[in-house]
């Protein structure tokens, strides 16, 4: 039996954002010590989360 090592997919997507909104999500960055791609999977899950149905 040998040790199997899952390896997790990414792709790159390219997205327009408002330099001000970039420049605040680089602060929260360099504060938590976190890179821009973890910080965007955190909040896309974040959001993914917490999205309210339209019937709501």
């Amino acid at each position: 039996m040998g040790l199997k090592i899952e390896r997790e997919e990414f792709v790159n997507k390219t997205f327009r954002l408002n330099v001000k909104l970039v420049r605040e999500v680089e602060v929260v960055c360099t504060q938590k010590d976190i890179s821009m791609n973890r910080f965007v999977d955190l909040a896309l899950r974040y959001a993914l989360e917490h999205l309210e149905d339209e019937a709501d």
